[in-house]
């Protein structure tokens, strides 16, 4: 069956309803869609999905997209499927009848994006079903899974470089929200082949990131949330499976709709807690890190971490399902030492070989190092993916500047101590060592070396070990110092270092938070989120996108598919502004494509017909 569409272009307008193309997206379509190969590298909501959707409608053949989530291939297909599209998933929630017709369809053309996770696809029936279809492109979604040393490491997807050798001429298309530059690299050399890169901007600026000092994590949690999120769709993490239970809980308990999520509880409970999360305004889902990726639901005002992440990337992962709409959302986290503990035993003890425990401190420290910052929060996570940034003067640390302390004078000795070290014994050393040399700590190692003879052996003893771990995190995170997490994790001097040794450069150091509450509101807008958007409109406009939402909550039950498959906040915003009086108008609304406008569209006229103001 030939495809309606002569160019990418008249896709995105006719079918999704948006004007233009944003960013990499024009290019990366182009080159998909010629067939080569390519990494999309966009952050959360920024339009990934369109890099391989709208290929696979210019292209003959079925899209196949993989997709490790099993349990949300339905909602991207039923959106797919709002949309006007032929959209379909294999997976277990099928019936042997059902999957039969899937089967049927796409091998008679009749589909125009086939969702499938690894594991059905690497399967022997997978495979003799794939044979069998004429296939426009592989989409290879969450593809940093693929990569032995990120966040997330799946096996199965290292299997998917079957998809070049069985298909060397169907392109294939890797898609992520996180990836460093080493996991990009190990993204194009397993599952592409010469792929070109288009990798967008990390910046999410409508996200404000805040840190606070945790002293009773839970009731901070609770004030911030009852503070600015008291109706907000949320997600909070915590690290264990009884944290989760416990703040869930604890959450329900003073009237908020707070869900625990866990691999631990059964799967149908699961399954209803993420149907909840998904079909419903206003429920906090409390959850490990086994829940979250590949959400799709555009209006989660919050993400809160009540334990500190054990890398930039997963923290970027997961803070980037806030706000995916455009509007304002809060990523919030609560950190303390106590954290810093945790997160090295579990490096400790896990059954991992000695240098992916090396790596993985590496990432713990750049963490804790943006935990600690006193500068612009958006700059540091910027740059940890590459990126150059400027203040953004949204985050915690640009609207509530933090004290600092001149610790120049300490700087030195750290650095003076790591330089003597070396110089001694011909070697580099690592923390613990360098720190027992600057408070004169008398162990077997400092005698064996004789570095008990040098001259910054004790000049630090009116230091605590934890303050010079604090000073030498930021060290590290300033590029004064680097961490050579394939041999031991010894410290090296930069070339940088050499300005703070010779006094022409000053080290700034954040000084502890005071251990007094913080005034209610303070670091952050105590209105945030769907009040923001309500205070940003007129008094008649905020009555009318009520109204909106109030329809889109009966329609999106009685379709029976999620609130945000019908329309997103953003696009209901746009409807209460521009208020349209005809179809032709609805159509210039940014997010109401064909599809949805012949379905939707005489219902919303009428909405809007009903709030127009008297007279």
């Amino acid at each position: 069956m030939p495809k309606k569409f002569a160019t990418a272009l008249d896709a995105l307008q006719h079918v999704w309803g948006y004007p233009a193309f944003r960013g990499l997206q024009a290019q990366a379509i182009d080159h998909i869609a010629a067939g080569g190969d390519a990494l999309v590298l966009m952050p959360t909501g920024g339009g990934k999905s369109l890099c391989y959707q709208i290929p696979a409608l210019l292209r003959d053949g079925v899209g196949v997209v993989v997709s490790p989530l099993i349990a949300l291939m339905q909602d991207q297909v039923a959106a797919l499927r709002e949309l006007g599209l032929r959209a379909a998933f294999l997976n277990s929630t099928l019936d042997a009848g059902q999957a039969r017709d899937v089967q049927r369809a796409a091998r008679a053309g009749e589909l125009d994006l086939l969702y499938l996770a690894p594991e059905r696809l690497l399967s022997d029936s997978g495979l003799a079903l794939l044979a069998q279809c004429r296939i426009a492109l592989f989409a290879i979604d969450e593809a940093h899974c693929v990569s032995q040393w990120g966040h997330d490491f799946r096996p199965e997807y290292g299997q998917l470089s079957v998809l070049r050798e069985r298909w060397p001429d169907v392109p294939r298309v890797a898609l992520t929200a996180t990836a460093d530059a080493p996991t990009r690299h190990e993204i194009v050399q397993r599952l592409l082949h010469d792929g070109a890169e288009f990798v967008s901007s990390f910046d999410r600026p409508n996200i404000r990131y805040r840190v606070v000092e945790k002293r009773d994590g839970r009731a901070q949690l609770l004030q911030f949330i009852r503070s600015e999120h008291a109706h907000d769709c949320g997600v909070v993490y915590c690290l264990s499976r009884t944290s989760v239970e416990e703040v869930a809980e604890m959450l329900s308990a003073h009237g908020l709709r707070a869900l625990p999520y866990h691999a631990g509880l059964p799967a149908a409970t699961r399954a209803a807690h993420l149907r909840r999360f998904l079909d419903e305004d206003g429920v906090i889902m409390v959850a490990t890190i086994a829940f979250g990726m590949g959400i799709d639901k555009p209006d989660v005002r919050f993400v809160a971490h009540l334990d500190m992440p054990k890398s930039i990337e997963g923290y970027f992962q997961e803070t980037g399902r806030a706000g995916r709409d455009g509007l304002p959302a809060t990523a919030w986290m609560a950190y303390g030492l106590q954290d810093v503990v945790q997160q090295r035993r579990l490096i400790e003890l896990s059954d991992a070989d000695e240098a992916y425990k090396r790596l993985s401190t590496v990432k713990l420290d750049a963490m804790l190092a943006y935990a600690e910052a006193a500068d612009c929060r958006r700059v540091r996570l910027l740059g940890y993916f590459g990126e150059t940034g400027t203040p953004c003067g949204n985050c915690d640390n640009c609207l509530h500047p933090p004290q600092l302390i001149d610790a120049t004078e300490a700087a030195q000795k750290l650095l003076s101590t790591i330089y003597r070290c070396r110089q001694a014994s011909g070697m580099g050393f690592a923390a613990s060592h360098l720190i027992d040399v600057l408070r004169g700590r008398r162990t077997d190692k400092t005698a064996r070396h004789g570095h008990e003879q040098l001259s910054t052996f004790g000049i630090g003893a009116d230091w605590s070990e934890a303050d010079w771990r604090l000073l030498l995190r930021q060290l590290v995170a300033q590029r004064l110092v680097e961490v050579d997490a394939a041999h031991f994790n010894v410290l090296h001097l930069t070339a940088a270092s050499r300005a703070v040794l010779k006094g022409t450069q000053r080290v700034l150091l954040k000084h502890r938070e005071p251990q007094t509450a913080r005034r209610r509101g303070s670091g952050g807008s105590a209105s945030s989120g769907t009040r923001l958007v309500m205070q940003s409109l007129s008094s008649a406009d905020a009555a009318l996108f009520a109204r909106l939402r109030d329809w889109r909550a009966a329609t999106a039950r009685e379709h029976g598919v999620p609130a945000y498959v019908v329309f997103p906040d953003a696009t209901l915003q746009a409807i209460a502004i521009a208020r349209p009086d005809s179809l032709d108008a609805l159509r210039g609304i940014s997010g109401v494509g064909d599809k949805k406008r012949d379905t939707y569209g005489a219902a919303l006229l009428a909405v809007i017909a009903e709030s127009a103001p008297a007279g």
